[in-house]
């Protein structure tokens, strides 16, 4: 087994072999505040989006507004829609294009607490579609908001005392509801708040593709991703913050899945 010092300077420098940042991603350099978890989230997906040979084979469906942004930093088809109507927008492209990967990139403010009603009757259809849930607990640009998936205790910049279960209402698990509807075919929860969570999230996205290019019905894609400043804490403790919250109550991993194994995809 070799052995490698790590009490002084490596005696070689370091030296680049392969190109860290995925074609689909037009810039590293995003407006998102420090600490913030998206950006990963974005990278994984773009880079299964690549892996699958779907990069001129698929249609990105975003909410207006924060994640407008989203669209100068990828090299992908893409649209906007009213807040919420990602999922029945997306229907209507799959039904127009099946041969498509037609997927939705929404917050958790977008999905579970405008658009709930949207994602739940999509699911209900079955419609062959992929969406993903970037969750924060947090209406992170219109000024700190709690929102539906914020659980208890969990402050914001609107609420530093946290959720209080007696005067807001409990959080709203959608990968739990969706996971019981027999629409869905694939229903998981990631992370990236460290380097293993982020290897496994990557797993679980090239999945919640595969799925719905198979026919078997809508697949949701829910990440946890940290967001210091909705949360009030600074950069550095986001990761922590996070999984001392919203990680509490919203487990990772697979929750459903319909689908063999074994199958693969040929776009």
């Amino acid at each position: 087994m070799n052995v490698i010092d790590t009490s002084r300077p490596p005696e070689r420098a370091a030296a680049k072999v392969a190109d860290f940042k995925p074609s689909l991603l037009l810039s590293e350099n995003h407006h998102l505040c420090p600490g913030c978890g998206e950006p990963v989230a974005i990278r994984l997906i773009l880079e299964v989006i690549q892996e699958l040979n779907l990069t001129q084979n698929n249609v990105c469906i975003l909410g207006h507004g924060c994640y407008g942004s989203f669209i100068m930093q990828m090299d992908v088809d893409s649209t906007l829609c009213l807040h919420g109507r990602g999922p029945a927008v997306a229907t209507g492209m799959k039904r127009m294009r099946p041969d498509v990967a037609i997927w939705t990139l929404q917050g958790d403010g977008d999905m579970a607490s405008e658009g709930l009603a949207e994602i739940m009757h999509t699911a209900a259809r079955g419609e062959n579609i992929t969406c993903f849930m970037l969750n924060n607990g947090v209406f992170g640009d219109t000024g700190g908001q709690m929102t539906a998936a914020s659980v208890v205790g969990q402050r914001t910049k609107n609420t530093i005392e946290g959720r209080d279960a007696a005067y807001h209402g409990n959080p709203i698990k959608v990968a739990e509801i969706l996971a019981n509807m027999d629409g869905t075919a694939y229903v998981a929860r990631g992370s990236v708040h460290n380097a293993a969570s982020i290897n496994a999230t990557r797993k679980l996205i090239r999945k919640a593709f595969l799925r719905p290019m198979h026919g078997h019905g809508l697949a949701l894609m829910e990440i946890l991703t940290m967001c210091p400043t909705g949360w009030f804490v600074p950069p550095g403790q986001g990761a922590e913050y996070m999984m001392e919250s919203l990680g509490k109550v919203y487990g990772l991993g697979e929750l459903k899945d319909v689908a063999s194994e074994t199958e693969t995809v040929n776009p």
